[in-house]
């Protein structure tokens, strides 16, 4: 193992241009992980962005500023793989960086097209001809992403767009326009496929003047009962919460709906970071907290790797602070001879039946 002083020399001997060689590394080991994993080649790979507010105890490192929230900190931008839950880019910002700036988006978003398999980024990088494309692939982002720069970077890599609508007046008339046709509303599904019969779900496209969008875009608004703790509404109501979002897609707004809202998995993705190290930055210079989030991704898609491969249950979506204790923490020992690998762990321990199915799972895969 390493001394501390070693460690915090490679943590500042990196820079932009190794993180960009480990990146590299980082993406033949993606696509072998992904050709192992059972996905079905016909589903699309969506990329979900957002990013987080990381507080800080301390004014001495650098571009750590007040934050929108009125915190200290830094503002990360992420992009995962909502299938398999990896970090496939991670941006370190300052704590005033805007929430909607489409430089950050656009460089995080071509860094997260880098990591996926080539069989997936044919067709999906900026100027590419649509009809190179085999795999669609789905960006989905919050009102940070509803920006002209972003939607027309996704066009330009053939990419379908899904982000949340802000409130302006154009909404607000459509809405107003449509909450007097009862027919025009169709009955929400849950992420199961079950009819939801409380929430509905409308298209507003013909309301709308969208010219300053991509050709195709079209508005979905979805409209909830009020309940306690809800988030501002795209429109004023006693009685419903209205929210909604603009895409390129073509279906259902049923479906589209369904498929918007799954963008709220990012807080789980989020949070598996924060388990594994997002709250700490621990060094002054800027130049090293940002390899430390590189780390930090490394280490949470490791882990999501060993889950996806090696778990199976409830195991394969349990979050680091569970698997560190019941069963990174295992107490055993590994020996091994005669050619064969012996795991010996504690009598009783109440996740020994899960280790060894993931020993049994990783010889398997080697």
């Amino acid at each position: 193992m390493p001394s501390d002083t070693t460690v915090f020399r490679t943590f500042h001997e990196f820079d932009t241009g190794q993180r960009a060689h480990l990146a590299e590394a980082l993406a033949e080991v993606r696509a072998r992980v992904w050709a192992k994993l059972d996905t079905r080649p016909s589903d699309p790979v969506i990329l979900d962005f957002d990013a987080s507010l990381v507080d800080v105890h301390s004014e001495l490192k650098e571009q750590a500023a007040p934050t929108y929230k009125k915190g200290f900190g830094f503002h990360p931008l992420f992009v995962f793989a909502d299938q398999t839950g990896e970090t496939l880019a991670a941006k370190l910002r300052a704590g005033n960086a805007g929430s909607n700036t489409v430089t950050d988006h656009v460089e995080v978003f071509d860094a997260a097209v880098a990591q996926l398999p080539a069989s997936v980024t044919r067709g999906h990088h900026a100027g590419d001809d649509p009809s190179l494309v085999e795999r669609s692939v789905i960006a989905r982002a919050d009102g940070a992403g509803c920006t002209e720069g972003f939607l027309a970077a996704c066009r330009e890599r053939n990419v379908t767009f899904f982000v949340t609508a802000r409130s302006n007046a154009q909404i607000t008339g459509a809405i107003y326009a449509a909450s007097d046709q009862p027919d025009r509303w169709q009955p929400s599904r849950t992420q199961a496929g079950e009819p939801h019969s409380e929430a509905s779900v409308c298209e507003m496209t013909e309301y709308l003047d969208l010219s300053s969008m991509p050709a195709g875009t079209r508005c979905i608004i979805r409209r909830e009962p009020l309940h306690p703790g809800a988030q501002r509404s795209l429109f004023p109501s006693h009685d419903y919460r209205y929210w909604g979002f603009y895409t390129d897609a073509a279906g259902d707004p049923v479906a589209l709906d369904v498929t918007m809202r799954a963008h709220a998995h990012v807080e789980s993705h989020i949070q598996r970071l924060k388990e594994s190290g997002l709250c700490r930055f621990p060094f002054t210079k800027f130049e090293a907290n940002s390899n430390w989030l590189m780390t930090v991704a490394l280490a949470a898609d490791l882990v999501r790797w060993f889950q996806l491969l090696c778990l199976e249950g409830r195991w394969r979506e349990a979050r680091p602070k569970t698997l560190r204790w019941e069963i990174f923490h295992a107490p055993g020992r590994l020996v091994c001879r005669s050619r064969r690998r012996i795991v010996r762990l504690l009598e009783g321990w109440p996740s020994a039946g899960v280790l060894l199915g993931a020993y049994q799972r990783l010889a398997l895969l080697t």
